[in-house]
């Protein structure tokens, strides 16, 4: 199936933010913001429900199924059932990923979070992320959304970034800038 070039980032933030005011409206964001987080973690887990989604051939009656029983499984509110309803008949539903992550987005956004990437050469325990967070809280004076990755390839050390700013601690990224500075010399 080709890709819908009518459908951009614009547009699913727009779908997000109207989710996101709807629930304002009616008091449940955080309530959404988990049962999004949860369709987002089946459509990771199960690839099953990713490639039901994917398909072009599947009917909106089949897909509007799925969605029933996903929330009556898990119990979602009325307003995401009737969101994703809503998806599925402007035949947008192959594009629920994007928009529930921009939801989660616009959410943290609004509480006043900024949202971070860590990566670490060895394996952080939770108390180490903790203590993280709580410094680049202090540092940037506002409440750290911290996304957490454990990556080899940077032999020692830690990137992290928040927002533009970035510091590299990493030992990989040391021997490229000495690399660099021996072909330039």
């Amino acid at each position: 199936m080709s890709k819908d070039t009518g459908f951009s980032i614009t547009s699913a933030e727009r779908y997000s933010l109207a989710l996101y005011e709807l629930s304002t409206e009616s008091n449940v964001t955080s309530q959404i913001e988990e049962q999004s987080l949860s369709v987002l973690k089946l459509l990771e887990q199960s690839q099953d429900f990713s490639n039901l989604i994917k398909d072009p051939t599947t009917s909106q009656d089949d897909l509007l199924k799925v969605v029933n029983t996903i929330s009556e499984n898990y119990k979602f509110d009325q307003l995401l059932k009737n969101f994703l309803s809503f998806l599925i008949q402007k035949r947008r539903f192959f594009f629920v990923k994007i928009i529930l992550k921009s939801f989660i987005e616009i959410c943290s956004e609004k509480r006043g979070e900024l949202k971070a990437e860590l990566r670490s050469a060895k394996q952080l325990s939770n108390e180490e992320i903790k203590q993280i967070t709580e410094e680049l809280t202090k540092n940037f004076s506002s409440k750290i959304k911290l996304n957490y990755k454990h990556d080899e390839s940077l032999i020692g050390g830690l990137v992290v970034q928040v927002g533009s700013t970035m510091v590299d601690t990493s030992i990989k990224s040391k021997l490229q800038q000495i690399e660099n500075r021996m072909i330039e010399a």
